[in-house]
């Protein structure tokens, strides 16, 4: 039986959605199997990034997508999480004046001395102990690198008996006898002083990873390109630094500037150890880190702290495409 205006056969229609659909599963069943072909034909070579993938998946991939989540619910850790869509964030962005206030200026404040302050000290640090001979260099770099690893230690020995806010610190002690000051100052206690003094402890122990790469970089530069830069007519430490140093080190200079960002953006409770006090002194100290404590785990507000978890990873993740751009490769290269 005809249609009229077609002159297709009516009960071709099924036959040919059917056929469709079975050409479709067919096409899929060998793409499965091409697919499982090919991860057996490079099993070893998945068995060796096994361990890194589990652990990425395992303690950075659930636990973002959990956040996630998380943040747009009403979660108190006691009872089961209840959706709310977007008050979280919205409540973070117009009503939380704490956070508005205090955290996310404290935050860029604090950001933009250390992060871009500690690159830079880093990257010259690392230059200068690379013109040292051999021996000499090591040691330097040892003693950079030292205090990123013994940064509770130290605070403890070094700074809080240094910032001391009585006349037995001794910060205050020296600039007393020198006469620089008539009164000890409280430098860890008073919110005018508080946020520099978690600037100069964050600097001092911000030569880690980064610092090592960025020698490392230094060191491996081709010295043929300085003398070829020297016949092009190159004649200045600074010029050598610009157009060859910087340039041949790109991938330690990125690797160095996220290393930066991630420390600057999680440091959060150098503010309360300095100070002894949670929250800081009129919260001159607050940053985005004290506020997700504060909510998850002094409130146990757990869904708003997630949101801000998410905020603060939003902000890192914008920061490291603006590194990314800087320091990434171009085309061409």
């Amino acid at each position: 039986m005809f249609d009229r205006t077609s002159r297709i056969p009516l009960n071709t229609a099924p036959t040919s959605a059917a056929a469709h659909k079975s050409k479709a599963r067919s096409r899929v069943r060998n793409n499965a199997r091409g697919l499982l072909a090919l991860l057996w034909a490079h099993r070893f070579s998945y068995l060796f990034v096994a361990p890194f993938m589990l652990s990425f998946i395992t303690f950075i991939l659930i636990p973002v997508l959990a956040a996630i989540g998380l943040s747009f619910t009403y979660f108190n850790a006691i009872q089961r999480p209840h959706f709310i869509g977007w008050q979280n964030y919205q409540y973070l962005l117009s009503q939380d004046l704490l956070f508005l206030k205090y955290a996310l200026p404290n935050t860029f404040q604090f950001a933009l001395l250390v992060g871009p302050g500690g690159y830079i000290a880093a990257f010259l640090l690392a230059w200068l102990i690379s013109q040292l001979p051999g021996t000499l260099r090591k040691w330097f770099a040892l003693a950079m690198y030292t205090p990123s690893l013994t940064v509770g230690i130290a605070m403890s020995i070094v700074w809080l008996p240094m910032l001391t806010g009585d006349r037995i610190g001794y910060l205050n002690s020296i600039l007393l006898q020198l006469g620089l000051i008539d009164v000890p100052k409280l430098w860890v206690t008073d919110k005018d002083y508080l946020m520099n003094s978690m600037v100069v402890v964050t600097l001092w122990s911000s030569m880690g990873v980064g610092f090592l790469a960025m020698l490392a970089g230094i060191l491996n530069v081709n010295k043929e390109l300085y003398e070829a830069g020297k016949l092009d007519g190159i004649g200045s430490r600074l010029q050598e630094i610009w157009y060859i140093t910087i340039p041949s080190m790109k991938p330690q200079m990125l690797f160095g500037a996220i290393m930066a960002i991630v420390s600057t953006f999680k440091a959060g409770a150098i503010g309360v150890e300095l100070s002894g006090l949670n929250p800081t002194p009129e919260y001159a100290g607050h940053l985005i880190i004290n506020h997700i404590d504060d909510y998850g785990f002094i409130r146990f507000e757990m869904g708003y702290a997630a949101a801000i978890s998410v905020f603060l990873l939003i902000l890192m993740y914008l920061s490291n495409r603006l590194s990314w751009s800087l320091f990434g490769p171009k085309e061409g290269e």
